[in-house]
């Protein structure tokens, strides 16, 4: 998305879903990216919009409170962020631009709970590095610690946005009926609803059972496929039940939702239905962990996979 589409009509219809939104920056294209599509949001629910830079700790002056080479590069963040806003002109407007110094989640999350921010904004390029706010490792850590939804706009994200448009047209939320996606669910409800979307409801069947245990190794191979087959079946008729019993009986939706269940990888699930339904928004659960930080470096992490590959904005709440 560009600064130019900004000023382009929104055509959905939307109610306020949002009231307060955050833009983590860290410079980068990818953050920049971020906040245009932030201010898309802004402006479709009226929200105030603010927009975050932390410094982060310098190991070579960590023995000083107030090392003066820290002043000269909050004052060089603030110049930067000056000329950000105001490429945007003064019709786009953020309320607010912060300078924090800590580490990037720790300062991010308290300003959340300060400000009582709704919704964080952030833009990522995927993995290839650990220096910036942009790239995957901060980014992943803040999407499992944030107090507030996160929407990640990812390398591949502006796929959606030149294909259908502004707006939300079609949202996926996929499942995996644990506490993310459990507090996942009535925002993804709520969004569909303000921008009369068509709500996709999405759960991924593992390939092979949790435990191979009843499938006998020494059963003739026919005798496992048919085993494997009447699993899937089972399993896929419990999940598509299951997946009906998330929505109440009025769901004050304008559109049919639609119940899908596949067999798949939870990532590669998530991706293929993003592209076959050619959604707009990804809404998705994101498990908390003991250790954020750790989980964050995990490559093959499913949340850390959809948000690197997602054709579309996805919209991640921790759990």
């Amino acid at each position: 998305m560009t600064v130019a589409g900004l000023n382009t009509p929104l055509t959905s219809k939307t109610s306020a879903a949002f009231r307060h939104i955050l833009v983590a920056t860290d410079f980068s294209e990818a953050s920049r990216r971020a906040l245009c599509d932030a201010l898309v949001l802004a402006k479709e629910n009226s929200a105030q919009l603010s927009l975050i830079h932390v410094l982060q700790p310098d190991r070579q002056y960590g023995a000083l409170e107030n090392p003066p080479e820290l002043d000269l590069e909050r004052i060089a963040a603030e110049k930067q962020i000056k000329a950000l806003v105001d490429e945007l002109g003064p019709e786009l407007k953020v309320d607010t631009t912060l300078v924090k110094h800590g580490p990037v989640a720790e300062q991010v999350a308290a300003v959340i709970e300060e400000q009582a921010i709704d919704l964080l904004v952030i833009g990522t390029r995927g993995r290839g590095g650990l220096q910036k706010l942009a790239l995957g490792s901060v980014a992943e850590e803040l999407l499992r610690v944030a107090p507030c939804p996160v929407m990640t706009i990812g390398p591949k994200a502006d796929i959606a946005t030149v294909t259908n448009g502004p707006g939300f047209h079609r949202i996926l939320f996929a499942t995996d009926f644990g506490k993310g996606s459990a507090k996942a669910l009535p925002l993804a409800l709520a969004l569909a609803r303000a921008q009369q979307a068509k709500l996709i409801l999405l759960h991924m069947i593992p390939p092979m059972p949790a435990t191979s245990a009843s499938l006998s190794a020494y059963a003739p191979a026919g005798a496992a496929a048919d085993e494997l087959e009447q699993w899937e079946e089972s399993s896929r008729k419990r999940c598509l039940n299951q997946l009906r019993e998330c929505l109440p009986a009025e769901t004050g939706l304008e559109q049919e939702p639609e119940y899908v269940v596949g067999t798949d990888f939870l990532a590669e699930g998530i991706l293929t239905a993003a592209g076959k339904f050619k959604v707009d928004l990804i809404v998705m659960g994101a498990n908390r962990t003991a250790s954020a930080k750790a989980a964050a470096h995990i490559p093959w992490a499913a949340v850390h996979e959809v948000v690197r590959n997602a054709p579309c904005l996805v919209l991640t709440v921790a759990g």
